[in-house]
């Protein structure tokens, strides 16, 4: 199971949409819906790091989010290992990123 503390946000006119959009968004709870400031802090359940991925994508394509990120990750009896950074994780911002020698050690 995977969990991921989920931040959205989105202006505040089209907030209460946006909130309704998440709503079908399998494995998403609602926690605080700011209506001054057009943000939603939600969590993200899948079964597996793919899935949460692609859920995570799914809501930074609904209509009016003008970000969705995630802020928080845990997870718990994942049994595949991964031998890198899945390609869904992949970044291009990471990827012009150096890693410090002290964490190639």
């Amino acid at each position: 199971m995977n969990l991921s503390g989920i931040l959205v946000v989105a202006k505040p006119q089209w907030l209460g949409e946006v909130v309704e959009s998440m709503r079908a968004v399998q494995g998403v709870e609602m926690h605080q819906v700011d209506e001054a400031t057009g943000r939603v802090v939600a969590v993200l359940e899948a079964e597996d790091i793919n899935v949460e991925i692609q859920r995570l994508k799914e809501i930074k394509a609904l209509p009016h989010v003008i970000m969705a990120e995630m802020v928080y990750h845990y997870l718990a009896d994942d049994e595949k290992i991964y031998e890198g950074i899945p390609p869904e994780l992949a970044d291009e911002q990471l990827q012009n990123c150096a890693v410090p020698a002290y964490l190639n050690d």
